[in-house]
């Protein structure tokens, strides 16, 4: 409690002017701090927009993800209607080679979207939801310590002060 209380005390007197306050980062570092919130929100939007653009279900395993993505379900709509009508007819002919290639472009689309959800997705959450909160939080607690430490070192020099105006008897 008295820790907090002379955190504020010192906070309080930093923010009037009344004590010296200790600068800790630089000026490029404070600029790279400013810019930490617009990386966050950048990359945080990019992520949600990039895995919306996905057309397979992030997460789940290879086989659901390829039977859900519309290429697959074209290609299997064709091979069936070629079945259908039968390898004698042009048309089913046509159909059939239209299905398998359909499922050769799922099937390159789904190795495409992992890729991408791998390579950048991920890093990209990990970034806006892990990283820079991290630095955040460190931030946060090296302001506590110096702020500690500005208070001790007044706390100390306060103490001397005093010493030397009224000695002990």
């Amino acid at each position: 409690m008295k820790k907090q209380f002379n955190r504020m005390r010192q906070l309080a007197n930093q923010t009037v002017g009344r004590a010296e306050k200790t600068e800790v980062l630089s000026e490029d570092l404070l600029q790279v701090e400013k810019r930490l919130d617009l990386v966050k929100q950048v990359s945080h939007s990019t992520h949600k927009k990039l895995a919306a653009c996905l057309q397979g279900q992030q997460g789940t395993d290879l086989e659901k993800r390829s039977k859900k993505l519309p290429l697959t379900i074209l290609a299997q709509c064709m091979v069936e209607g070629a079945a259908v009508l039968g390898d004698d007819s042009l048309l089913g002919k046509m159909l059939n080679l239209c299905g398998e290639s359909e499922e050769k472009l799922a099937q390159e689309l789904l190795v495409f979207e992992l890729q991408i959800e791998r390579d950048v997705v991920e890093p990209l959450y990990v970034l806006a939801e892990v990283e820079i909160p991290n630095i955040q939080k460190q931030r946060k607690h090296l302001a506590k310590l110096v702020l500690d430490m500005d208070s001790a070192r007044t706390r100390t020099s306060y103490q001397r002060t005093c010493t030397t105006l009224w000695p002990k008897k």
